[in-house]
C-alpha cells in the first residue's frame, strides 16, 4: 500500500508476445464482420481485447495493419493453391486440382470470400493494398506455372478470380459442373 503523496505502485507489465498477431487476426475478423470502411483502430483493439495504445505501438497506421491482415489472408489462400498444384503429378491432375480449388477451397468459406472481395475493393483505392493483390497474383501464377505455360497461367488465374467473384456476388452462382466446364473450356 502506498502512503499519501507517493506514487501508486506500478502494475506488472503484461507479457504478451502474440499481441501483434492477435491484432492482425482481430483486423481480419473486423473486416469480415463490418467491412474495410468500418475497420478502425478502436474496433480492432476491442476485438483483440487489448488497450487501444497497442495499435499504435505495433503499427504505424491503420493502412499498415490492413496490409498485414490482407497479406495474411492472401498467403493462407496461396498456400492452399501451392499445396493443391504441387500435389498434382500431371496436367490432367492439375486441371482437377484447379477445379477443386475453385469449387471447394475458394468458394467453401464465406469469411474467405468476404475477405477477398473486401481486398479487391480496398486495393482499387489504395496502392499499398494493390501491392498485396499483385503479390498474391504472382504467387498464384507461379503455382499454376508448374503445369501450364505463363500465358495460360495468367489467363487461368484471371478466370479463377472471375469465377470466385461471380459466385460471391451472384444470387445465382455457377454450379460446380459449370465451373468445371469453364475451366476445361479454357484449357482445351
Amino acid at each position: 500500500m502506498s502512503s499519501p503523496g507517493s506514487p501508486a505502485p506500478r502494475r506488472p507489465r503484461r507479457h504478451d508476445p502474440g499481441r501483434r498477431d492477435r491484432l492482425i487476426d482481430a483486423a481480419l475478423a473486423v473486416i469480415v464482420e463490418r467491412g474495410v470502411a468500418a475497420t478502425t483502430h478502436r474496433e480492432i483493439a476491442r476485438v483483440a481485447d487489448v488497450p487501444l495504445g497497442s495499435m499504435t505501438y505495433h503499427f504505424s497506421s491503420l493502412e499498415e495493419v490492413l496490409a498485414e491482415a490482407f497479406t495474411r489472408h492472401a498467403e493462407a489462400v496461396a498456400r492452399v493453391f501451392d499445396e493443391r498444384l504441387a500435389a498434382a503429378p500431371d496436367r490432367k491432375a492439375a486441371i482437377e486440382a484447379v477445379i477443386t480449388l475453385v469449387a471447394d477451397d475458394l468458394l467453401g468459406s464465406q469469411d474467405d470470400l468476404v475477405l477477398s472481395v473486401e481486398l479487391y475493393v480496398a486495393a482499387a483505392r489504395n496502392p499499398a493494398l494493390r501491392a498485396v493483390t499483385q503479390a498474391w497474383m504472382a504467387r498464384s501464377r507461379q503455382a499454376l506455372e508448374r503445369h501450364f505455360d505463363a500465358t495460360t497461367a495468367r489467363e487461368l488465374d484471371a478466370l479463377i478470380e472471375g469465377l470466385v467473384l461471380h459466385s460471391a456476388l451472384s444470387t445465382d452462382p455457377m454450379t460446380p459442373e459449370q465451373i468445371r466446364h469453364a475451366i476445361h473450356r479454357l484449357l482445351r
